[in-house]
């Protein structure tokens, strides 16, 4: 096991990897290598999601041959939670910025209004878009499961939150397993702003040196 952790940046809900771009310069200048989520603008089945960031995460230990740190955004943050419950042995820590992880539909009105859009792309034939499966169905009852299953205790979990955010409901954040950090952000800061890119690049750093609990 060499080099710093590797960190897979997760985006938000149409959003794409370009959204990232702050966080992964600001932890590539500290020599993280950084992995891409390559899950298109995050507007796909849940489950397929967490599939695929799976096969990041895989990937990922193939190549830094070590557990990566997993740094998602609003639904990037839940999408991260849910692949690290699936797969801890992956996973070295998590960080969700404005993720709904105690709540994934503690949403603004208008976030509602377009996961209903999709939900009708979806039942009109469009592929690769949230369903009506994904909202009420067998996909979102395992969602549920999983997020609300024990957290790792071996896997350090924090989640940065915003009082003044307007798209996620910040109560949804104060997920119980998840250390947490308020800040004065909008949604949109808390991916980009100097001072969240700070403590998540902080917090990373730190993580090396953490000490936990061994997973049983």
């Amino acid at each position: 096991m060499t080099g710093r952790a590797p960190v897979l940046l997760v985006p938000g809900l149409w959003a794409g990897d370009y959204t990232m771009l702050p966080l992964a310069r600001t932890l590539r200048r500290r020599g993280h290598p950084i992995v891409a989520a390559h899950i298109g603008i995050n507007i796909g089945c849940t489950t397929e999601l967490v599939d695929r960031l799976e096969q990041r995460l895989r990937a990922s230990q193939a190549t830094c041959g070590r557990p990566a740190v997993v740094v998602g955004w609003s639904r990037g943050g839940t999408l991260g939670k849910l692949v690290t419950m699936r797969r801890p042995d992956l996973v070295s820590a998590l960080v969700s910025l404005g993720g709904p992880n105690a709540d994934p539909m503690a949403v603004s009105r208008m976030v509602r209004m377009q996961i209903g859009m999709l939900s009708r792309l979806n039942a009109w034939g469009v592929r690769r878009v949230l369903g009506t499966d994904c909202l009420q169905g067998e996909c979102a009852e395992a969602v549920r499961a999983l997020l609300g299953a024990p957290f790792p205790a071996h896997i350090p979990y924090v989640s940065v939150y915003s009082k003044r955010d307007r798209v996620v409901d910040w109560q949804a954040c104060c997920d119980p397993p998840a250390e947490l950090v308020e800040v004065d952000a909008s949604h949109f800061q808390l991916g980009t702003g100097a001072r969240v890119l700070r403590i998540v690049a902080e917090r990373v750093d730190g993580f090396e040196h953490q000490e936990v609990p061994q997973a049983s």
